[in-house]
């Protein structure tokens, strides 16, 4: 079983985002830059699928400006095999994006592509099911656990009510969730041997994909800091307060 894994460069999650001056979007200079969690996540499982014998080879896909590269060498330092950039410094859509992985599909015909519910940058949650669309593939989104079996994979999904399990025949997609597993860190000697691969670029053009941009950026603005609260002294203080001030009741 071959399984791609697309990755996305995205502000770390542990750093402060800050809007730029003048609104028109979120400020990346000097800021620490990793790899998606959740797509963290799902080259930690396709990696597991690999030690169990379940997946044959494992490629990292990345679309994104040059920088992108290191988010893949991550990917390669962790265990994936090889790893493919499509090359593009501007804006990316997630229909764009979900298009450029079809026809990295279309080359490399994995069986299973597993990705991240959502990138915490635009939190879309929209490319893995836009992929399954154009692919005609079965679809199992929000996955919190994949066994393999019978040639198919049954995976656990989290849904409001609790789990769900659903079986996927293959080829399928799958995004997963936080509670699938918890991402390896790469070792010193990985990470060097990472660095010395090679990684094969594309650009949108050579796959035939136009990316102009379908969505324009008005405005960005931090949310309002949260108000301080207050203390009450009685029951009957706090139920006024939820009434006439908060309006929650």
């Amino acid at each position: 079983m071959k399984v791609l894994v697309p990755v996305k460069r995205v502000i770390d999650y542990n750093v402060k985002v800050r809007v730029k001056a003048d609104r028109s979007g979120v400020d990346l200079a000097n800021v620490k830059m990793s790899m998606n969690p959740f797509d963290e996540i799902a080259v930690e499982e396709a990696i597991r699928m690999k030690e169990a014998e379940t997946a044959t080879e494992v490629i990292a896909l990345s679309l994104g400006p040059t920088q992108s590269q290191e988010t893949l060498r991550t990917a390669l330092a962790m265990g994936a095999d090889r790893a493919i950039h499509v090359v593009h410094d501007g804006d990316l859509e997630p229909l764009a994006v979900a298009k450029m992985i079809a026809r990295i599909v279309a080359e490399e015909s994995p069986d299973v592509v597993i990705l991240g519910k959502q990138a915490i940058d635009d939190d879309a949650n929209q490319t893995g099911q836009m992929l399954a669309g154009l692919l005609g593939w079965a679809q199992g989104t929000f996955v919190s656990k994949i066994e393999a079996a019978n040639g198919s994979l049954k995976v656990v999904r989290e849904v409001d009510g609790g789990l769900e399990s659903v079986m996927l025949t293959l080829p399928a997609i799958i995004t997963v969730d936080l509670r699938l597993n918890d991402p390896r860190y790469a070792s010193l000697p990985n990470i060097m041997k990472a660095r010395k691969k090679e990684i094969a670029k594309r650009t949108p053009e050579e796959l035939g994909v136009d990316v102009t941009p379908h969505l324009k950026v008005v405005s960005v603005e931090e949310p309002p800091r949260r108000k301080s609260g207050i203390k009450v002294g009685s029951v009957g203080e706090l139920v006024d307060k939820l009434q006439n001030d908060a309006g929650a009741i």
